[in-house]
């Protein structure tokens, strides 16, 4: 790894534990770059604003996410091991702890307003629905789409959750209320 790539992956990491500390975007370059090492002017350097420092920590929590999704499909046989394995990777100990929730709920809110984050949200909650529907199609027939489209909300509305919670939820326990919703959806779609 070069030492750009080192400088901008230091930077992606102490936004992402800047904006967990602070549980909002109103953090500053500057105390960003500190908690990385660097100058706040190599900071804009590298990312130019803000907004794309923080775009490009979501990638790296969306590519981080999505390569736990992806390993842990392949090791799951059938679809219900699928889901159970999609909704595993979802609380995965990278993806459920505080610094990435946070981040989390703050794309939410900056895809209200950049264009560049709300085509982000769009491509992983486009995967998240397709890969639960793929799984879906064949335990729930033409029930999937509901389905998926609650369980997909369920996920995304514990992680929002968890960042303002008064009693924390394990990212085991956030799985397992998943998994519970998502049987009795099957049993009633049955």
């Amino acid at each position: 790894m070069g030492v750009e790539s080192k400088r901008k992956a230091e930077l992606i990491a102490a936004a992402i534990a800047e904006i967990g500390e602070a549980g909002t975007l109103d953090v500053t370059v500057g105390r960003i770059a500190k908690r990385a090492g660097v100058s706040p002017a190599l900071a804009f350097h590298y990312f130019g604003d803000k907004d794309r420092l923080f775009l490009a920590a979501m990638r790296h929590i969306l590519a981080d996410y999505g390569r736990d999704v992806r390993n842990a499909l392949r090791a799951a046989d059938g679809p219900r091991a699928r889901l159970d394995a999609l909704i595993g990777a979802s609380f995965g100990p990278a993806n459920f702890e505080r610094g990435a929730a946070a981040a989390w709920l703050n794309f939410y809110v900056l895809a209200q307003h950049v264009p560049e984050a709300r085509r982000l949200l769009t491509v992983y909650q486009r995967r998240l629905h397709s890969n639960l529907l793929h799984d879906l199609r064949p335990l729930a027939g033409a029930r999937s789409d509901p389905i998926a489209r609650r369980i997909g909300a369920l996920i995304d509305g514990l992680y929002l959750r968890s960042v303002h919670a008064v009693t924390e939820v394990s990212r085991e326990e956030a799985a397992a209320l998943v998994r519970q919703t998502l049987d009795q959806s099957l049993e009633t779609a049955r």
